[in-house]
């Protein structure tokens, strides 16, 4: 008998995990490892201090450094953070925004040390600043320059590193926001419109389809995953059609829709989480079953996410679930499985009309830049409508709020089932950047950094600037601070006072005790909630703010990127009968005992401090010894429970105390 020939197989997508933590030698122990399992690209992590423009011993940096990724301080991080992996031969994307420019001169200072061909580098800085206003929280400057900048590395690469992804669009986070799939579409369109429209005067108009062809997007997988699936051959079609109508882009090279994907963390539980492991393989369905739409990388967090920082285990086995469905299975042989399909072909056309009727509207406020109060408000009330339904039981969240009876899952050992981060690290890491500063040349830092200033104030692309910074010592908090010197410090809408309110069922009872309650204090129950450290995952501070205010409390809400002094400051000036702290970055227990212990020392130890994260029981413990009056993490889904608590914490004696 004749061997049936086999059908020719596709290229599997790039098999990534996102990761960093601690120090670069650690991340560096840990790339190499990954890689050595089969991962085929890397996806750095970066701690929020590196995200946000601050060096690893500034006051906002206290309790975070190392704990959401790694500290890159200066070009000597960076070097031991890629110690012994070749990068010319490396696909590499790099999860960083506002100070995107800088780790991207940073990464190509590092690939010049090595002896690569900058025009050969492969990868992706995300370099995407609107969804930070809008969801992330990890901005710097205001809209308008950071549009400059997110342009100044686009040009720049097309030019010297043209096998670059200069931009990531990034809608991942507008999910994790609580965006229908209607707004992730359309704010995602609207945010790479605005890009390419900031982008079309620096090229020669011939060029211009070349540059358009290097943008591409991150996005984000729910479990609702033919909607999905549905949403990324939507995203292509879309694509397609603003390349083409909008910007005359021919060459259909040109207008492929290119993409990464982190399926949705926000969806993971707490509560038997076993359960994510099923929940991650099915989001993963959604980006890589259509062959017309499927993506190009893949990173899938690991079942522990919700619970804390993920072991090399944890990775390793989320990286086997991709390996699996890549190499085991038939899925790269056939060609799309959907064509054709009338339901599929349905549901993407509708999903269209929504997006473009939302697009429209953005383009009306003068485009994204315009549009980002909008948005915001529109992603509070999305996100306030998601959690009232999966209160009320109109959406099963297995383990959640459904078949919530479990064994101890036996993957939680005596570690807890997450890696914790040394807390010498900081330390440890504050005193090389010390020594860094000491052994570098001064006069060569002062004449780079005055390079930039003149760069930045004069309107010139920053990118040489700022890689000549990194060659001559500059840190992290140096180039930033130049950028905010030059352009201000912008702050971002919270999106609380503007949102609309559909939630009435369970309120009537709350908003009598709360106006019994006041009537009582003599003035209205006042409530200060604030984000201490730079943390910028606010959904949960939003939706606590959001309901609060629904039940009639007068609310005070601080937003992102507080220090605890600051957060004392306004709790004592406004004389406030309750303080909520949001901190998800597992920064809670040093941000947390300087918030308590300013407290005490401005006379307002008596305020009841509540708290909420990612925080493991052992750490919760200590935080309630601590004098925290109640702790609530992702389990305590139940808004109006915590309403209740923050009740009768003013006041015992209220009705909500029954």
């Amino acid at each position: 008998m004749s061997e049936i020939p086999m059908p020719p197989r596709d290229k599997p997508w790039l098999i990534r995990t996102y990761a960093g933590h601690s120090t670069a030698a650690a991340s560096n122990a840990l790339y190499r490892g990954n890689l050595a399992k089969g991962q085929t690209g890397l996806s750095v992590a970066f701690d929020l201090p590196t995200q946000t423009g601050y060096d690893s011993d500034h006051i906002l940096a206290r309790g975070e450094v190392g704990k959401v990724g790694v500290p890159v301080c200066h070009l000597g991080d960076m070097r031991t953070l890629f110690e012994d992996i070749p990068l010319d031969q490396m696909n590499t994307s790099m999860t960083i925004n506002a100070t995107a420019p800088w780790l991207l001169s940073l990464y190509i200072a590092v690939a010049e040390e090595q002896g690569a061909d900058i025009s050969q580098l492969q990868g992706t800085v995300q370099n995407d600043l609107i969804k930070e206003y809008l969801s992330r929280g990890t901005y710097i400057c205001p809209p308008k320059p950071s549009l400059r900048m997110i342009a100044d590395v686009a040009e720049y690469c097309y030019t010297e590193v043209p096998k670059w992804n200069p931009m990531n669009v990034c809608s991942y986070h507008l999910q994790e926001a609580g965006a229908t799939p209607e707004q992730e579409l359309s704010f995602a369109l609207a945010t790479a419109v605005a890009v390419l429209d900031e982008l079309k005067p620096r090229v020669p108009e011939h060029e211009f389809e070349v540059l358009a062809g290097r943008i591409s997007f991150f996005v984000n997988a729910g479990i609702r995953f033919v909607t999905e699936m549905c949403k990324m051959r939507a995203f292509s079609e879309l694509w397609d059609e603003i390349l083409m109508t909008r910007y005359g882009v021919n060459d259909p090279k040109y207008r492929r829709f290119r993409y990464g994907v982190q399926v949705n963390s926000l969806g993971l539980t707490e509560q038997q989480p076993e359960n994510n492991v099923y929940r991650i393989l099915i989001e993963m369905l959604a980006v890589t079953l259509s062959k017309r739409a499927r993506a190009r990388a893949v990173q899938l967090p690991a079942w522990n996410e919700a619970l804390g920082l993920p072991r090399p285990w944890d990775q390793q086995w989320s990286m086997r679930m991709q390996q699996i469905l890549a190499y085991e299975t038939d899925l790269l042989e056939f060609d799309d499985l959907f064509d054709g399909n009338p339901a599929v072909d349905a549901k993407v056309e509708a999903l269209k009309d929504g997006a473009r009727a939302e697009l429209r509207n953005i383009d009306s406020m003068g485009g994204a830049i315009g549009a980002i109060d909008y948005m915001k408000s529109r992603l509070v009330e999305a996100n306030a409508e998601r959690v009232r339904r999966i209160e009320h039981d109109e959406i099963t969240v297995v383990g959640v709020n459904r078949w919530t009876e479990t064994e101890r899952s036996p993957l939680l050992g005596e570690d807890g089932g997450i890696m914790v981060v040394d807390e010498g690290v900081e330390q440890d890491q504050i005193g090389r950047l010390n020594a860094w500063r000491e052994a570098r040349d001064d006069a060569a830092v002062a004449a780079a950094l005055a390079e930039l200033r003149a760069a930045a104030g004069e309107g010139r692309n920053v990118m040489p600037a700022s890689i000549a910074c990194a060659k001559a010592g500059v840190t992290t908090g140096e180039w930033a601070g130049e950028m905010r010197a030059i352009h201000g410090e912008y702050r971002a809408p919270t999106g609380v006072s503007t949102a609309m309110s559909n939630m009435t069922e369970g309120l009537e009872d709350l908003r009598h005790a709360v106006d019994a309650v006041s009537d009582r204090l003599g003035r209205r129950l006042s409530f200060l909630i604030g984000k201490p450290g730079l943390d910028g995952h606010s959904n949960g501070a939003e939706q606590i703010a959001f309901r609060a205010r629904d039940c009639g409390m007068e609310i005070d809400y601080e937003g992102i990127r507080l220090t605890p002094a600051q957060l004392v400051e306004a709790a004592a000036a406004k004389e406030h009968h309750v303080i909520g702290l949001s901190i998800l970055s597992g920064s809670h227990i040093p941000l947390v005992e300087d918030v308590m212990t300013r407290l005490r020392e401005a006379g307002l130890g008596h305020v009841p401090v509540i708290v909420g994260g990612i925080i493991p029981d052992e750490d919760a413990g200590r935080l309630r010894a601590m004098g925290v009056s109640r702790v609530y993490t992702p389990k305590d889904f139940e808004l109006n429970r915590i309403m209740h608590d923050i009740v009768t914490l003013v006041d015992p004696k209220s009705v909500a105390a029954e």
